[in-house]
């Protein structure tokens, strides 16, 4: 069952129990007060006729020392007279309670003639006939005798009415829950419409489209529950989208893997197969170990540069303080005598919290892919300045550059924008993936700034916080 219907039949029921229960009491208490009005009324008629009884006694003539039945007869017949009209039966019973006079249709009925007292007045209702009626009791005393007086007060209308009561509320209760349930079920429909739409963003989600979400209709619980549902939906696409990037990167890194290792086996068989199949003379045969040696190497150099990538995001490294002179002068030593390209070293001396065999990889990287992109006579200026928030190192050159589009792709492990240079130089496109890597652990990133023909600056910040260092090691 929708849980519209859900909301709809349950305020049915709850009104309908409503209405049942409080069109009982208020029937009732209606029925109650009139019965009792009518209680009241039949007491006092009571009353007076004791009194009307009892004044006709004394007009008697004195003849007659006690009052005899055929005059207590005929008082009675005359009160009876009087109050044709009224809906009023009455009955007259001598001291041994026996009936003297009773009016027609009065109940032969006794039990409460058995329980009238002196001094007091009684009263039931009974139902004989379908109809109900008050039946009052009283006694009277009159010229030394103890009479009882009974009345009978027809009250059949006041439980007529109530049954009435009863059938208009019932119509009137029936009418309400028609109207109502049309209301509600207009209302159940209002109120569960951003559970519709939930359901189907949810429903949309679940085929494919992670891009859908759900309209937001009200600022209370519902429309903050379809926030969170739309926060969720914005979570979850984008971890799909980095799941997707990072299989694409994988086949990418596979292709690229691929396609690099066929270059020189290539070469290598095939200068190989050169040396089995024929002899060569000197100069022949020496070209050929060399191309064999050559590319030899590179794989080695790329088989070298994937296991540092893979050990440095699994190896937990310890960090030290690193005087950052010990890495320029690392560097320094490095191209002091390097041909062609002028390495410029300027840094401000300081302490930071790192791995020094690490750092001194990436400086190196840098440095030598600032080298290989510069023209003879050029100079590379390699920086390390203190900042506020950490030291920060820098190497910048003055060669060819590198196009916009291609910046954010050149950390990707393979990827190289000109690859006759960079296989020229023995490269393989690992050299700034292993970079990323270790500035990862150091809670850091690279930096990179560039301008077609006029050179590129790669950059990174090393804060001076351990937690830093540290959080970036745990991811």
């Amino acid at each position: 069952m929708k849980f519209s219907y859900k909301i709809l039949l349950c305020s049915i029921i709850t009104m309908a129990a409503a209405f049942g229960i409080g069109g009982y009491f208020f029937v009732n208490d209606v029925f109650r007060a009139s019965l009792e009005r009518e209680i009241g009324q039949a007491l006092d008629d009571s009353s007076i006729l004791k009194f009307a009884f009892e004044t006709a006694a004394l007009n008697i003539p004195s003849k007659y020392d006690v009052l005899q039945n055929s005059v207590i007869e005929e008082i009675g017949s005359n009160l009876e007279n009087r109050g044709q009209g009224a809906g009023r039966l009455l009955r007259l019973s001598d001291e041994d309670r026996k009936v003297l006079y009773a009016s027609e249709g009065f109940v032969e009925d006794t039990v409460l003639l058995a329980d009238i007292e002196e001094q007091t007045q009684a009263y039931q209702i009974i139902h004989p006939d379908r109809r109900y009626y008050i039946q009052t009791g009283i006694q009277v005393n009159a010229l030394d005798r103890v009479l009882y007086l009974e009345t009978m007060r027809d009250v059949t209308e006041v439980y007529a009415e109530r049954t009435r009561g009863f059938a208009v509320y019932r119509g009137l209760t029936l009418l309400i829950l028609v109207c109502s349930s049309v209301v509600m079920y207009l209302f159940s429909q209002w109120l569960t419409k951003p559970i519709r739409l939930l359901t189907q963003a949810a429903k949309r989600m679940t085929a494919g489209d992670y891009g859908c979400r759900a309209d937001q209709i009200s600022t209370d619980e519902m429309g903050q529950l379809t926030m969170d549902f739309n926060h969720m939906a914005q979570v979850v696409e984008e971890n799909i989208r980095k799941l997707e990037e990072e299989v694409r990167a994988r086949e990418d890194f596979i292709a690229a893997f691929s396609h690099e290792l066929k270059t020189p086996l290539t070469a290598v068989i095939g200068y190989a197969d050169l040396l089995r199949s024929r002899k060569l003379d000197d100069e022949k045969h020496f070209l050929s170990a060399n191309y064999i040696y050559t590319e030899g190497k590179r794989l080695e150099t790329m088989s070298l540069r994937l296991l540092d990538i893979i050990v440095t995001k699994r190896y937990q490294h310890e960090p030290q303080m690193v005087d950052a002179a010990v890495l320029f002068d690392y560097l320094e030593d490095l191209y002091r005598e390097r041909d062609g390209v002028s390495v410029q070293i300027r840094y401000a001396s300081g302490r930071i919290l790192a791995e020094e065999n690490l750092l001194k990889s990436v400086l190196l990287n840098l440095t030598d892919n600032a080298v290989k992109a510069s023209e003879p006579g050029s100079e590379v200026i390699v920086l390390g300045e203190k900042r506020k928030d950490g030291y920060y190192f820098s190497v910048k050159d003055h060669g060819v550059g590198i196009p916009p589009e291609e910046c954010r792709k050149i950390t990707e492990a393979f990827y190289m924008v000109d690859k006759s240079r960079s296989r020229s130089h023995n490269g393989a496109g690992l050299g700034l993936a292993l970079c990323v890597e270790i500035l990862k652990l150091h809670g850091s990133t690279l930096e990179i700034e560039s301008t077609p023909g006029e050179g590129s600056c790669f950059g990174f910040l090393i804060p001076w916080e351990l937690q830093s260092f540290m959080e970036a090691g745990e991811r």
